[in-house]
């Protein structure tokens, strides 16, 4: 099965630079212009893309003071969910202008939809493709109905079992989506380093056939240049221009000069995977001469015979290698040398190459 992917003519797959998304989500901080900076500061980073968020307070929840609508734990407790959405909601109508303005800098821009309203508009603005956050991933009807835009879709998993993913794939194939990527993902906010489990990447791509790549909620670049490193092929991050400013998403979330950071130790990361069969690389074959290799160390006359008092394994590496000692010890030099010649086959009395 082919699960190469490309969006806006950039193709994502495990033999290609990881795909690399700022996610801006809540981090333009109720300030339409504050949204369109963080999307130049992003660009100026060197992402692939930018990614909002489309939804409404109420398409996401229902206003209530209900126990049930009230968060526990985490970095939200004790706020309604209403009242969470409300505060870090992009507006419907901030959206064109902010697709109208990742084209005129140059940037992809895409989306993450929360409800089918959401992906009517995103279809309007002509998204080049869509994200499902992992809480919206047991949303089999939305996803149903994304797939139907046949356009490339990227799913996260956090908190999915494996049963759940595999419903999520089937819902987005059988409603004739092709291109289709999952994020490895934990939904923890910050998810805790070493909780991070990136070898779930391996695992989810041999498990379902498709690109697989990170959703990194951790602190620092340490996992997506890890996840780089096994073959991740998307990476993920929160992006914010100052996080000193706060937001609800600033806490984990990087500035322009970490995001420059990743993208360049990503890149760095990838390069340096080379390829999967038996090569030396051309930056080695000057040092070869280094290698050891068999010297005459003492002055001989035509006729003596080699021993190991004459003949060593020393550095450079002109001569012999080392693996013929024993056959040419006893035997007798054909010609006089010097010490410091270079041994071989044509100076010694009946013996050759073969």
């Amino acid at each position: 099965m082919n699960s190469q992917i490309k969006i806006n003519g950039r193709i994502i797959s495990k033999n290609h630079p990881p795909y690399l998304i700022a996610e801006i989500s809540a981090n333009h901080n109720g300030s339409i212009e504050n949204a369109m900076q963080t999307i130049k500061a992003a660009k100026e980073s060197g992402v692939d893309a930018v990614k909002i968020q489309t939804y409404t307070p109420d398409t996401m929840t229902i206003e209530s003071n209900f126990q049930d609508f009230i968060i526990k734990k985490g970095l939200w407790k004790n706020r309604s969910l209403y009242d969470l959405y409300k505060e870090a909601h992009t507006p419907f109508d901030w959206q064109e202008k902010l697709f109208n303005y990742a084209a005129k800098i140059g940037v992809t821009i895409f989306s993450s939809p929360f409800d089918e309203s959401a992906v009517d508009l995103l279809e309007r603005l002509k998204t080049p493709a869509y994200k499902v956050a992992s809480f919206e991933l047991v949303d089999i009807p939305l996803i149903s109905y994304i797939a139907k835009k046949r356009k490339p879709m990227l799913m996260s998993t956090g908190m999915a079992s494996i049963e759940e993913i595999g419903e999520a794939l089937e819902a987005a194939r059988s409603n004739g989506c092709k291109e289709i990527g999952l994020f490895h993902c934990i939904s923890s906010y910050p998810a805790p380093l070493k909780e991070a489990n990136i070898k779930m990447i391996s695992t989810l791509r041999k498990e379902f056939k498709v690109e697989v790549g990170l959703s990194d909620h951790t602190l620092g670049n340490i996992a997506s240049i890890v996840a780089t490193s096994i073959g991740a092929s998307l990476i993920e991050k929160h992006f914010t221009i100052d996080r000193s400013k706060g937001g609800v998403d600033s806490a984990f979330s990087i500035e322009p000069q970490e995001m420059n950071n990743l993208v360049k130790d990503v890149k760095n990361s990838f390069e340096s995977l080379g390829e999967d069969h038996f090569r030396r690389p051309n930056c080695e074959e000057e040092n070869k001469i280094f290698r050891r290799s068999l010297y005459f160390v003492k002055d001989l006359e035509k006729g003596e015979k080699i021993n190991s008092e004459n003949v060593r394994r020393i550095r450079p590496g002109y001569g012999l290698a080392p693996k013929y000692l024993e056959r040419i010890l006893g035997k007798r030099v054909n010609t006089s040398v010097k010490k410091g010649d270079r041994v071989h086959f044509d100076k010694i009395e009946s013996i050759d190459e073969q």
